[in-house]
């Protein structure tokens, strides 16, 4: 088990700190996260120089262990690797990434982010979409070169749950790790968020489209993909409405897509990261796992094991080499008014929890389940 240190932003912020926090929680394994003074966009690279050597000696005075590096919001909130323009493209990769994959290097941790978005526009437009999938693609076999030759344990995209964030489905974690891998000569993984599911984007039945395709009547609540077929739908053109959702597959998923067990069962094998929140199954709020919360939570700790072992049970015809370790992470948020005493009983209720099923870190699936 391990914890993403983003929890601690701006409250315990030294690599000292949180370390011994963390430790205090009952966990030995920390997820950096690049929220938490880490970003080489705001702090340069001495800086992270420096910072890199504060979290081996406060490894060094904990028994605390730094076992993988994260983006954070500040490159969630960018279109990033998929920039329209190539230069920032080409900052990203050179000034964020590569300083980003230095230090976990430095670490001997592993590499997980996301990092990039598509434009509104591209959605419009299939051969467009699948022209912005090879920007990103190649742009990630250029980091997975560079990541795994300077000596990161693996790098991890991670997956999201809406059209322009790719990939967003099974399907396309599997194309793109395929891609990504055969490549760059070296495996490229994927992060499993448990709550980066929902059942938003799943194409409408042909019953719903009658009912919803009025004249004149404007169209809320209901996944149309493009704008034009919500156009269609407004002018009371059924015929045309299924048109244009015939030619934009790319932004409807399958009822699996919205199913965090179902990647699990079916991908869980590349997954080296796993984030844990407590989520209702239709929003990411990274709640913890508290008896209020897990009530009308959807993740269960059984579950979450039991479709790893299932992923274990199934040949994915040579996608890529399994990933050898898998860190179950706790990732939760914490709000900027949240009482600093709170957040920490929270998360230990959280610890406590997931205890109860990884009662030991380092503990194989077999011997789990």
């Amino acid at each position: 088990m391990a914890i993403d240190n983003c929890f601690a932003c701006k409250r315990w912020t030294k690599p000292g700190e949180w370390c011994s926090v963390i430790s205090d929680l009952g966990l030995h394994c920390i997820e950096a996260s690049a929220d938490n003074e880490l970003d080489p966009l705001y702090m340069g690279r001495e800086y992270l120089q420096d910072w890199v050597e504060a979290v081996k000696e406060a490894q060094k005075n904990t028994g605390m262990k730094v076992v993988n590096l994260y983006s954070g919001h500040g490159t969630y909130t960018t279109l990033g690797l998929t920039h329209t323009d190539p230069r920032v493209q080409r900052r990203m990769i050179e000034d964020w990434f590569q300083p980003m994959m230095e230090a976990a290097a430095e670490l001997e941790a592993g590499f997980g982010f996301f990092a990039h978005a598509f434009p509104h526009y591209v959605l419009q437009n299939s051969a467009l979409y699948r022209n912005f999938i090879e920007i990103l693609t190649l742009n990630l076999i250029e980091i997975n070169r560079f990541g795994i030759s300077g000596g990161c344990k693996f790098l991890a995209i991670e997956q999201m749950y809406t059209p322009h964030q790719y990939p967003w489905t099974i399907r396309q974690a599997e194309e793109l790790m395929r891609a990504v891998s055969a490549a760059s000569g070296s495996p490229f993984y994927f992060t499993e968020d448990l709550g980066h599911h929902q059942s938003k984007f799943i194409k409408p039945e042909d019953s719903v489209l009658e009912q919803i395709c009025v004249c004149g009547k404007p169209v809320r609540g209901i996944w149309l993909g493009s704008d034009s077929a919500y156009l269609c739908a407004e002018q009371g053109d059924l015929a045309g409405l299924k048109a244009e959702i015939s030619k934009a597959s790319h932004l409807f998923a399958e009822p699996r897509d919205g199913d965090c067990y179902a990647w699990l069962s079916e991908l869980g094998l590349y997954s080296p990261i796993i984030h844990l929140q407590q989520t209702d199954g239709r929003s990411s709020e990274h709640r913890p796992f508290t008896a209020a919360n897990n009530v009308h939570g959807i993740i269960d700790g059984e579950k979450v094991l039991k479709a790893l072992k299932a992923a274990h049970g199934k040949d994915r015809k040579g996608i890529l080499k399994p990933c050898e370790d898998i860190y179950l992470t706790l990732e939760l948020f914490a709000g900027t008014s949240a009482f600093p005493r709170d957040l920490l009983s929270d998360i230990r209720e959280s610890v406590d929890y997931w205890r109860k099923w990884i009662p030991e870190d380092g503990i194989s699936l077999d011997e789990l389940i």
